[in-house]
């Protein structure tokens, strides 16, 4: 299957957990380009600030446990942004805390995954995310906003 041209934003603190998703990535035959973003401030930086692309990533996979902004303030910034309102964005955290949950999808996540510790799970788990969110998934475009809105 061809993969959508857009490129993956990885927000993720843990160098290991990066080389595994890039890894995941590969194995899973996901070609998107992969930018990385190692804090929350650089997230935000590269979705919101000046060194943003002018197209929107085709995912995000966020980290909630981040350096100087956390995982769950920055989805509260990309969902108060209308240009990356309907990005999908699939948290991917060690932390199985109820509230983290329940958080995530109150911000407006599209998915929270739970990262698996073997790493074969792992690289399953995020071949399939890959899969499913660039491959099957029908995104919503920005400029439909306020489309379906009655006059």
């Amino acid at each position: 299957p061809e993969m959508a041209a857009g490129y993956i934003l990885l927000v993720e603190d843990n160098p290991d957990d990066e080389e595994l998703t890039r890894i995941a990535l590969t194995r899973g035959r996901i070609a998107n380009e992969l930018v990385v973003a190692h804090d929350g401030a650089e997230a935000v930086a590269l979705l919101l600030g000046a060194r943003a692309r002018p197209e929107p990533p085709q995912l995000i996979m966020l980290d909630l446990k981040l350096p100087k902004i956390s995982g769950l303030t920055v989805l509260q910034r990309v969902r108060a942004e209308p240009r990356l309102h309907f990005v999908p964005v699939v948290i991917l955290t060690s932390s199985s805390e109820d509230e983290d949950i329940i958080a995530g999808y109150q911000l407006g996540a599209n998915s929270y995954v739970r990262k698996p510790v073997a790493f074969q799970e792992f690289v399953t788990a995020v071949g399939q995310l890959g899969l499913y969110w660039l491959l099957l998934n029908q995104s919503a475009r920005p400029e439909w906003l306020g489309a379906a809105a009655p006059d």
